[in-house]
């Protein structure tokens, strides 16, 4: 709006009260020469200062409490020389404290303030924009009483253009209005004055300055101060614009003084302190070198650059295609792209400058002029930008099992049709995937981001084209689609449904081994991924205790009954091993660390063996799991071979593969005779990890679903260890856990399996005392695979099925696709299970262990060593028993 009339309605929303919006943003000024065409005009102040810092002297608040913009000697230090403040450039004053550096008026008569001053101008401007403060405010200063009343609105002097004509027009410049006190308390913004000092966007990666913790940066916010007590700019409007304006003329009208630091024409069609939202632009640059880091550089003068970006490389259509939706993906990383993305917060009279800083050139916009759907080319060269998702429409959401027609918990991501993510409300852009650092209800897993909802949500989402992703575990079928958002649109339904149903066949899931989530969000997080338990895991990491808290208050449940939180505890030592302790009946097992850190602080003693705080969770009715099996591995021979732990947690290679030391050593364990359940669990510590992205399942038949069935489940060994596929096995009708009363030599057995998932895979393998002996393969990939056959087979000895797919490398930073069933024993009576190499390799464990405790741990009191040592007494004792018993 450049109109006479434009100008007057905007002065007179002001007269009456209506403020400008005091939006706290950071300016690079990108045009801001003084002359022909320019859009600021400085004015230099100099000839007109009439007082200092030191003449001010220290007082009000600054006085008293050595507020912002004070020192030792409490004196007021604006910012001084050239400074762009809210994006304008000023030419203020030296900063020296006992220059005369300021124009101060008053009506009390001291030496350093006159009555009244006027400046000559010489210019038409639809706007002056004065750097100013005022007095603290006793008042304000000094509540000890109902009756101290600030003096909100006090008129302190006026401000009148004086026209070449003779003509004038003056505005009132009021305390907390359009002008206030070098250093405020919180919350006592002015009104209709910005301050001078700002915000600017910052990093997740960005270092930690003095004075900003790690929670401070996650807001992606900081403020910047040109100086160190803030100016407050407010913009007197012209409502002549046509009209030369001859001078300035600033009078005193109370004692308490107005301090003009600085003075600038502005020569734009809006308030140049009201910024519109944040606006989406796709910048074409001259060359496809925008990967190129650090080359080019964005700014802009009246507002602030949020952040920019250029996004991998998206195909919609191939994206649609694709397998893995759900699983998340590693997105090619851009190359030869003439494509940068800029959210800006700016004036509608911005100017933006995109800079190549490897040739010089310069590319500038005036933002005014941008037009939605229209390309604007720059002043010079031929860069160009559009305005992307303008036209946006705020959504009431929901997503619903197609079954049952009912809202259900999800993992969700939206995202444009240039590839970028788009959260609902309350989850953010920008995830955080650092270690203990993001336990919000968001998941980034390799280069996608997701948002966990409770099967409603809002957001504001462009108009046009638009892509959804939606998951919910493992028997759902994930979806993407593609949406066309109406501008009038305001609700929006999506639908998933099952696949498979393993619990209406007796099945629960559960993923064994959590951390940092709060328990109520672990809950949304669970039923988002389709899963029965959370063992949320509380534990100590040096002087660090997370979920401690939430141990005393037992588990969790949703309100279907069908998703349970118990916390529990992983008890861990940095060379002996690392165990997760749960349900216990909430009860801790206390000390959860042993013996210095990483795990337990500098100095702490060997309080406990693990085999002892496995005793004390089996006493409370829990589950002992080897968590992130094997490793550290030195105690858990000992605790297994003396019957200790109940499941071990494997996790499946990238590449779905099964040659790993964890799948080995579980393998050496059932070929000594040592009967431990196959788990599953993510070992999460942030939002890489969906929960549940690698799960047990358990069969508990017709019982009750809770902590107990399950446990007793888990013990029997009715299990299969997932991340992705469904797989169902049986030899001769046992289904895993069971036992199969054989003679000694070798026999046939009837095996069968079945897998299903909604992800291709594309091998399965019936592996007997860890060789395979029937496998079935589709290179291709396939979504299902059954197949029934007779294998020979030696007992005593074990049977397993497994399956696996090769995609896993592109959509998963941690986990391969693959499932592993627990055993199926093969008995023979009074023949126990040997493995000579492996039990020789199980005593050099045990030796080595026994060895470091002795030697080298921090020792505890008598009695507590005595008791961890026994436990490597007692185990070496029974190596050698079986070693002795088979003529070794």
């Amino acid at each position: 709006m450049d109109s006479k009339a434009g100008w007057n309605r905007r002065r007179l929303l002001q007269a009456v009260g209506a403020s400008v919006p005091t939006l706290k943003l950071v300016g690079v000024a990108a045009s801001a020469a003084q002359g022909d065409g320019a859009k600021f005009t400085p004015i230099d102040l100099s000839p007109y200062f009439n007082a200092s810092s030191a003449e001010f002297g220290p007082r009000g608040m600054g006085r008293q409490t050595g507020a912002p913009g004070a020192r030792g000697d409490v004196l007021i230090r604006p910012p001084g020389g050239k400074q762009e403040l809210q994006g304008i450039p000023f030419l203020l004053g030296p900063e020296d404290v006992q220059q005369k550096s300021w124009i101060a008026v008053s009506t009390a008569g001291q030496p350093w303030a006159a009555p009244k001053i006027e400046i000559p101008i010489g210019h038409t401007a639809p706007c002056l924009c004065l750097a100013q403060f005022c007095d603290w405010d006793p008042n304000e200063i000094d509540q000890s009483s109902f009756e101290s009343i600030e003096h909100l609105g006090q008129k302190l002097a006026e401000a009148t253009l004086v026209y070449e004509d003779g003509s004038e027009f003056s505005a009132p410049i009021r305390r907390r209005l359009e002008v206030h006190a070098p250093s405020i308390s919180f919350g006592y913004q002015c009104f209709l004055a910005m301050p001078s000092s700002t915000w600017e966007p910052a990093k997740l990666t960005d270092p930690l300055p003095n004075g900003l913790g790690w929670g401070n940066l996650q807001t992606v916010a900081k403020g910047k101060s040109p100086g160190q007590a803030p100016l407050w700019i407010w913009a007197l409007e012209n409502p002549n614009p046509d009209r030369k304006v001859k001078a300035l003329r600033v009078r005193a009208v109370a004692e308490d003084p107005v301090v003009l630091c600085g003075l600038t024409l502005f020569h734009g069609r809006e308030h140049p302190l009201r910024r519109e939202r944040r606006t989406l632009y796709r910048i074409t640059l001259p060359s496809p070198t925008a990967e190129e880091k650090g080359r080019w550089t964005v700014e802009v003068d009246l507002g602030v650059v949020v952040r920019t970006y250029v996004l991998p490389e998206f195909d919609p259509e191939s994206w649609l295609r694709a397998d893995g939706a759900g699983f998340g993906e590693r997105s090619a990383e851009p190359s030869q792209s003439r494509h940068l993305y800029a959210e800006i917060a700016a004036s509608a009279d911005a100017t933006l400058e995109v800079r190549d800083t490897a040739s010089g050139g310069r590319y500038q916009f005036d933002l005014i002029r941008a037009v939605p759907g229209q390309e604007l080319e720059a002043r010079r060269g031929s860069s160009r930008i559009e305005i992307l998702e303008r036209e946006k429409t705020w959504i009431h959401g929901q997503v619903v099992d197609s079954a049952t027609g009912r809202p259900t918990p999800v993992r969700l991501a939206f995202r444009s049709k240039a590839g970028r993510y788009i959260p609902p409300y309350g989850h953010r852009t920008e995830i955080n995937g650092g270690w203990f650092q993001d336990y919000a209800a968001d998941a980034k897993i390799s280069s996608n981001s997701y948002a966990y909802v409770d099967g409603t949500f809002q957001a504001e989402l462009p108009v046009g084209e638009l892509y959804v992703e939606i998951s919910k575990g493992f028997e759902y079928k994930a979806i993407r689609e593609k949406l066309e958002i109406q501008p009038s649109q305001r609700e929006l339904k999506l639908q998933i449904g099952k696949h498979a149903d393993l619990r209406s066949k007796g099945w629960v899931t559960a993923d064994t081994h959590v951390h940092f989530l709060s328990p109520s969000t672990a809950v949304l997080e669970a039923q988002a991924e389709g899963l029965n338990l959370v063992n949320l895991l509380a534990a100590q990491w040096g002087d660090l205790y997370t979920n401690v808290g939430d141990l005393p208050f037992g588990p969790l449940t949703s309100p279907d009954k069908e998703t349970v939180v118990w916390v529990g505890t992983e008890n861990r030592q940095h060379l002996l091993g690392h165990i997760g302790l749960l349900g216990g009946r909430g009860e801790p097992v206390f000390p959860m660390s042993a013996d210095n850190p990483s795990e337990a602080f500098i100095g702490d003693p060997l309080w406990s063996s693990m085999a002892e705080w496995a005793d004390a969770c089996r006493k409370r009715e829990g589950v002992v799991v080897a968590v992130h099996f094997p490793n550290p591995f030195a105690e858990l021979a000992a605790d297994i071979v003396l019957g200790k732990i109940d499941a071990v947690e494997l996790y499946p290679q990238g590449d779905g593969g099964f040659r790993t030391r964890g799948y080995n050593d579980w393998y050496r364990y059932l070929n000594c005779g040592y009967r431990v359940t196959a788990a599953g669990g993510t070992d999460k510590m942030g939002t890489y990890t969906p929960v549940g992205g690698n799960r047990t399942y358990a069969y508990i038949g017709q019982e009750q679903f809770d902590f107990s069935s399950w446990a007793k489940a888990v013990r029997a060994g009715r299990t299969f260890a997932s991340s992705g596929p469904l797989l169902l096995f049986q030899a001769d009708g046992r289904m895993p856990g069971g036992e199969i009363p054989m003679r000694k030599g070798e026999a046939a057995v009837e095996v069968s399996v079945e897998a299903n998932s909604h992800v291709p895979f594309h091998r399965i393998e019936i592996v007997h005392n860890g060789r395979v002996v029937a496998s079935r393969e589709e290179k291709a990939g396939t979504k299902r695979m059954a197949f029934s056959e007779s294998v020979k087979v030696q007992a005593p000895g074990w049977l397993t099925a497994r399956c696996s797919s090769t995609l896993g490398p592109s959509l998963s930073a941690r986990f391969g696709i693959a499932a592993h069933t627990s055993p199926v024993y093969l008995s023979v009576a009074g023949e126990e299970q040997f493995s000579e190499p492996a039990l020789t390799y199980l005593l050099t464990l045990v030796e080595g262990t026994r060895g470091y405790v002795e030697k080298l741990a921090t020792r505890p009191d008598t009695e507590s060593f005595a008791r961890v040592l026994k436990v490597f007494a007692d185990a070496r004792e029974h190596l050698h028993r079986r070693l002795h018993e088979q003529g070794r």
